[in-house]
């Protein structure tokens, strides 16, 4: 969000809170009223559970749909329990269809079969046609108001079934060229229609080679596919190459928005969807298995260190140097493992440049081990006066910012081929590992040198 949205975004929720503290319902009435449905979605989310509820009452409740849409699993599945069968029914009307299918799969059974009673066998049919499909597809995103036209009619026919129309979907920037069957053949962008003589044939002005994707192809790639053409709309197709829909640039946003949430918080082991005021226990409860897998970590680095527990004795400026050489190691290794969960993230590493990747990693991991432990080195023996314990952690560091590098290439390469997200068990296997390395070496090394 820009920062001017994020100001306003503040503005708007301090004044509703003083309004619900002074009582001023009519001034936070208009206030919240006049905001967009997605800007709606957010204050509800910065709001405690208690204030929720006030506020829902408050709306106009015309675009109950689009703020439930915008707000986050959790969030909303609270929200429709504060509402009943009617309001719920209400909310999906208006909805498209894509939109339609999103909000649908958290209602309850009764509502669904509600909602759908109401609609007329096409629109109907068209839903399902949605729902048939999984939500991370491009079937699951598509939207099924599409606009078709022949390839040997003239751009006069197709301006005058246009206006006869009235409206066209929003985000169209392109009609869809199909057959007598339906099957896809191209687009015709709206500025050919606008640009070429209307006695001009669609298929001398049509986009043969536009970009259609097939119903069952992942979400991410669809994204990617949009991020790197360009593109406002594109067609979905069946396999046998039938147009079932298309899907829109807005679509494709929130997915791109969605994955890139879901990175973020799984490296803190959290979900995307939790809510911000959601139950105590219930988000203690999620937390706690992250900190107990953190916990067991912790311990097995302190039992690495146990096992120097006589040289530590001995030697007690081992126990204030330790942090140094493990917190560079994890550092270091967190760059790496971001960079290279991105790569895979796009498409960008795989079988063919994995080996070549290694090797720069472990390059840059070399040079800065060998610059840091230099200066490392200088810092300890001019603090401690002690030239062994300076050339130790030197030698220490370096290894461990190699084999951070190797470990933040191959963790999240080998989770990937396991279909395990990187993401969220990379962090704390690779903390593990430099921890392990860097504090064993550091320790290994004073062992044998100073004891």
């Amino acid at each position: 969000m820009p920062n001017s949205a994020v100001h306003i975004q503040d503005q708007t929720l301090r004044v509703i809170g003083e309004a619900l503290q002074t009582g001023t319902m009519q001034r936070a009435r208009r206030v919240l009223n006049a905001l967009h449905p997605a800007e709606i979605a957010h204050l509800l989310e910065a709001l405690p559970y208690s204030q929720r509820g006030i506020l829902w009452n408050m709306l106009d409740h015309d675009d109950d749909g689009e703020i439930l849409l915008n707000m986050g699993d959790e969030a909303r599945n609270r929200l429709i329990k504060l509402m009943d069968s009617d309001a719920l029914v209400s909310a999906t009307e208006g909805l498209e269809f894509d939109d339609l299918a999103d909000l649908l799969a958290d209602l309850p059974d009764t509502v669904t079969q509600q909602a759908l009673a109401g609609m007329d066998q096409r629109d109907r049919q068209r839903l399902e046609s949605v729902l048939s499909y999984d939500e991370d597809t491009a079937g699951g995103l598509m939207n099924t108001d599409t606009v078709t036209v022949r390839r040997d009619v003239t751009l006069d026919v197709v301006l005058r079934y246009l206006r006869a129309r009235g409206e066209l979907p929003r985000a169209t920037d392109s009609l869809f060229v199909v057959d007598r069957y339906d099957h896809y053949i191209g687009t015709l962008a709206l500025s050919k229609i606008l640009t070429n003589k209307p006695t001009e044939l669609v298929r001398d002005v049509m986009e043969n080679t536009a970009e259609a994707f097939e119903a069952n192809m992942d979400a991410s790639i669809v994204a990617k596919s949009f991020e790197d053409l360009d593109l406002v709309s594109a067609a979905v197709v069946d396999e046998d190459n039938k147009l079932i829909g298309r899907i829109t640039v807005d679509d494709v946003l929130d997915v791109i928005r969605d994955e890139a949430e879901h990175s973020v918080f799984s490296m803190a082991g959290l979900s995307e969807e939790e809510d911000l005021f959601g139950p105590v226990v219930a988000s203690t409860r999620r937390r706690a298995i992250w900190l107990g897998v953190n916990l067991l970590t912790a311990f097995l680095a302190a039992w690495v260190i146990s096992l120097f527990q006589m040289t530590l004795e001995k030697i007690i400026v081992l126990a204030i140097l330790i942090p140094v050489v493990a917190s560079m190691g994890g550092i270091a290794g967190s760059q790496t493992l971001t960079l290279v969960i991105r790569g895979l993230a796009l498409g960008q590493v795989g079988r063919s440049n994995s080996k070549l990747l290694l090797l720069k990693e472990i390059s840059i991991g070399f040079l800065n081990g060998m610059a840091w432990a230099f200066i490392v080195a200088t810092v300890v023996i001019l603090w401690f006066k002690d030239f062994k314990m300076g050339a130790i952690i030197a030698v220490a560091m370096m290894a461990n910012l190699v084999c951070a590098a190797l470990a933040g290439v191959t963790i999240p390469i080998i989770l990937h081929k396991l279909n395990i997200d990187p993401a969220l068990a990379g962090g704390v296997l690779l903390t593990t590992i430099t921890d392990i390395i860097g504090i064993f070496a550091f320790l290994g090394l004073a062992t044998w040198l100073l004891i």
